[in-house]
């Protein structure tokens, strides 16, 4: 059983350093675009950043994903503890696979919702729809469709401002000057996103170790914290760039005011779900702002047609990784 559990423990890591792997582009992919960092010195921002996250915010997050998304009181009240690591392993292999294969088509989905998804189909497999808590799913879905929204409109009317107040600069001014405002953004958003990226594999982890017996309740520890940032920043510093090309450059072209914008957008509707415990994506959000700021200068400056399949990949995010979940858990739970 200890065995099972520091190997699931381990797979969470290596969950979490994919996560920063594939989200990489979300907190990099505007300064690089602007030209303001090169792409080994924006990862290497960004990967600090990710890991000063657990100073400023809580862990209502991890709460959330460990005890809101399936009933695990529930599930360990009629499943063996070497059953629940599985299903809580086939969560991850579900949220795994999605991630790598949307990777390797530089399509930025949500790893935050491929492990909602995969949570979702190895619960029901193991034990049945009885087990889901339908409120906090709801609320992760209709965040689903808020973050982006608000994201689009905080970074529209940001941008619009700016331009506003700086009508009478010449664009090469109001460009030298937002390149040193952007690294200031580029690193709040990229502290917001280690945060709220990160807490997902800190509330996995967590209640892998209460029902492995290590822990009595469900309190994240200080090494599961440092743990989870490590995890989630050395992703970061490798860096999908399959995925940052796609966020850069195909779906506006940005300027630095507008990387200013869409950053802070993004970070402030980041900060402010991760206070209220509310695991939204980090793909979505910045997504949502990059669109707003392109959508300041006209319809046309913003491609549509791959902002489409981003959202479609979106729709589809929960429903594949739960049903590779509940594959897994079915093969799993015949051998382990």
């Amino acid at each position: 059983m200890i065995e099972l559990v520091i190997f699931a423990v381990l797979v969470a890591l290596a969950f979490d350093f994919i996560n920063g792997f594939h989200d990489s582009a979300n907190a990099i992919s505007t300064v690089v675009a602007t030209k303001v960092l090169t792409p080994m010195q924006a990862v290497s921002m960004v990967a600090v950043g990710n890991l000063v996250g657990p100073l400023f915010f809580s862990t209502a997050i991890a709460a959330t994903i460990g005890k809101g998304i399936i009933d695990t009181k529930a599930i360990r009240a009629v499943l063996p503890a070497e059953t629940f690591v599985v299903l809580i392993l086939s969560a991850l292999v579900g949220a795994i696979v999605w991630d790598l294969l949307t990777w390797y088509f530089g399509i930025p989905v949500s790893s935050s919702h491929a492990l909602v998804g995969g949570l979702i189909g190895a619960g029901v497999a193991a034990v049945g729809t009885n087990v889901l808590l339908f409120e906090g799913i709801g609320k992760i879905l209709v965040f689903m469709v808020v973050s982006p929204v608000i994201g689009f409109i905080a970074s529209f009317l940001l941008a619009l401002l700016v331009m506003r107040a700086f009508r009478k600069k010449s664009p090469e001014k109001l460009n030298r000057r937002f390149r040193k405002l952007q690294l200031f953004s580029a690193f709040f958003y990229s502290v917001t996103h280690g945060t709220n990226d990160a807490q997902k594999t800190m509330g996995i982890i967590t209640i892998l170790l209460v029902v492995g017996g290590f822990l009595s309740t469900f309190d994240v520890p200080l090494w599961v914290i440092l743990a989870a940032h490590t995890s989630i920043s050395l992703g970061t510093f490798f860096g999908g760039w399959r995925i940052v090309k796609t966020m850069a450059h195909k779906i506006t072209n940005l300027k630095p005011y507008q990387g200013f914008c869409a950053e802070t957008a993004g970070g402030l509707v980041l900060a402010n779900m991760a206070s209220l415990g509310i695991p939204v994506s980090t793909t979505h959000a910045i997504s949502g702002s990059i669109m707003g700021v392109g959508a300041t200068k006209g319809v046309r400056a913003v491609r549509w047609g791959m902002s489409r399949k981003i959202v479609a990949a979106w729709i589809i995010t929960i429903p594949v990784s739960a049903a590779v979940a509940a594959g897994t858990f079915l093969v799993l739970n015949q051998f382990l």
